[in-house]
């Protein structure tokens, strides 16, 4: 869980109002946070925060904004989201960029004079950003710059790597950007984030008018712009990425901190080559907000209690959300630095931190039962003793992967996916069909360790199933992997042999075809005549497309096909 440390008296200024360290605990609750330390001699308090979802709240503005809705009893207008007519700088995106990092936000930001505390806390909120949720960098990253010396329009496009050259942070000479991913701490730490679709080296630039450049996201800033200090009071605050929906977020929440510590913001125009979600040209800061309906029936369903309507809709209100009510229904919007309400659940999660879950009444259970193990979970641990056994080593691995993963990489573009409604990231927008992609993408990391290697999963998959009220049927499912320069069909149907042997059951091997696989080298497993497995080696287009250098054999088998206790 994100930990953050700040001064309590900055934190007291932001809500305006001080609060005794004993009542600021109780008040940390709205923010989902939990005070860890604090030391009255330097004035430094530790807050660790419990809401991976609320990337807003990790910050000293995102805490104080949410405690001081609530004393105010309504969220703050913030006026930048509000569209005028006064002409506005550009950011111009150029071509070849969705190979690599396809998007850009950014506003700038007069008036605010950075101190040495200050300066520290932006730090800190770029990096929790970046490395947290922007996933190191990969999917978010974040630049300040002084923005006086810089000339608009800004240009992010792709450089030639052998001509452009900048000096970076922490040089004092000129560098190329080959030179930079190479001797930088932050190029050689990073660089890998710049490694495009097509398994290609990419350099985007970020330069202004004149040609001068500003960074090299986002490995690191020049010296001359991007050096950022104390005393500065007008800065231009970008953020690149590769999901223009957490980019726009991202952006959202610096605009919200800097409104609330009384700077101006001035947004700015991103023009891109092709057509986005948002369009062609976007106006950044960008209010991105949908309504959700949230009837009076579920609230009082899922918290066990009678709320009126109008008490619902000021918990909410009370909350910083926007909320409309009619015919027993809410209709919720969500702050602008929010993006976390998917579902009306959300939305009933925030009406008890905001009511308070002391104010709920207890309740005892009604029933007395006693727990147990599932049949799923007795055969899947009885597979897993047995694969360790084996000498394979277990890893664990979301059930969420991309379709990316699922599909296109494993030769599978027209294979239905179960796709995540309303996703917070590409990365994890749809619910895996099956283990091995899980497999090897843990394989495609491990290219250092010394082979062979030896990879398992026993865990839940996701398939279609119009029979079913959902559409979907979830399965349990093992996965095994085989890696090493002699890896092959025999090696693996040797463990596929054992493991059934050992579980006392009799299966067969049918000839089949599969694109993930080598053709003659793929067989169907099958127990009492019904198919409940593939057991094969992987296709070498598969393997290029993960940058697998070994050859790789692995099975897969529905553990709920399997007769045993």
């Amino acid at each position: 869980m994100p930990t953050i440390d700040f001064p309590k008296q900055d934190l007291d200024t932001l809500i305006g109002w001080t609060f005794p360290i004993e009542e600021l605990d109780k008040w940390l609750l709205l923010a989902k946070g939990e005070i860890k330390n604090y030391d009255p001699e330097t004035d430094i308090l530790k807050v660790e925060l419990q809401d991976t979802n609320r990337p807003d709240l990790w910050c000293t503005e995102g805490i104080a904004r949410q405690i001081r809705v609530k004393r105010d009893k309504e969220l703050r207008p913030y006026l930048f989201f509000k569209s005028r007519e006064k002409p506005l700088d550009q950011i111009n995106v150029g071509n070849g960029l969705d190979l690599i990092r396809p998007y850009i936000g950014g506003f700038k930001t007069r008036g605010y004079m950075l101190s040495d505390q200050e300066l520290a806390q932006l730090i800190q909120t770029q990096e929790k950003l970046a490395d947290v949720f922007g996933r190191k960098r990969k999917s978010v990253s974040i630049g300040i710059y002084r923005l006086d010396p810089i000339q608009f329009p800004i240009t992010y496009a792709i450089a030639d790597p052998n001509i452009a050259q900048f000096t970076p942070l922490g040089f004092d000479k000129p560098m190329t950007l080959p030179e930079i991913l190479e001797c930088h701490p932050k190029g050689i730490e990073y660089k890998s984030t710049l490694i495009g679709q097509s398994n290609k080296q990419h350099y985007p630039l970020l330069t202004d008018a004149e040609g001068t450049v500003l960074s090299f996201p986002p490995i690191i800033n020049s010296r001359e712009i991007g050096e950022v200090q104390v005393g500065d009071k007008n800065l231009f605050v970008e953020v690149t990425g590769t999901d223009l929906r957490m980019v726009l977020h991202t952006i959202n929440i610096l605009a919200a901190n800097f409104t609330d510590r009384e700077s101006t913001i001035e947004p700015l125009k991103v023009l891109y080559p092709t057509q986005t979600e948002f369009g062609e040209s976007i106006r950044v800061p960008y209010d991105f907000r949908s309504e959700i309906e949230v009837p009076q029936e579920k609230i009082n369903a899922i918290l066990g209690d009678s709320l009126t309507l109008n008490e619902g809709k000021q918990a909410l209100v009370e909350y910083g959300h926007q909320v409309k009510s009619r015919a027993k229904t809410l209709y919720v919007k969500q702050p602008p630095y929010r993006d976390d309400l998917m579902h009306p659940v959300d939305a009933i999660e925030d009406i008890a931190i905001s009511t308070g879950y002391n104010t709920f009444r207890t309740t005892l259970p009604s029933e007395f039962t006693v727990g147990s193990l599932s049949q799923s979970e007795i055969i899947s641990d009885k597979v897993r003793e047995l694969m360790i056994g084996f000498g394979f080593q277990e890893i664990l691995s979301n059930i969420l992967a991309s379709q990316d993963d699922l599909a296109i990489r494993m030769n599978l573009p027209d294979t239905a996916i179960i796709e995540v409604d309303n996703v917070m990231s590409l990365t994890y927008n749809c619910v895996r069909q099956w283990i091995i992609p899980s497999l090897l993408r843990v394989e495609s990391s491990s290219s250092h360790s010394f082979y062979p290697h030896c990879l398992f999963e026993a865990g839940e998959i996701v398939q279609p199933d119009q029979k079913t009220e959902s559409g979907t049927r979830t399965l349990n499912a093992l996965s095994a992997l085989l890696a090493h320069p002699n890896a092959n069909f025999s090696e693996m149907h040797s463990y596929v042999d054992l493991l059934f042997y050992t579980l006392g059951l009799s299966y067969e091997i049918e000839p089949t075809t599969h694109p993930s696989f080598i053709d003659g080298r793929i067989g169907q497993l099958t127990l009492n005549h019904t198919p409940c497995g593939l057991l094969g080696e992987l296709h070498p287009q598969v393997l290029d497309n993960w940058q697998i250098t070994m050859p790789c054999t692995v099975f897969e088998l529905c553990l709920d096909t399997l007769p045993i206790g």
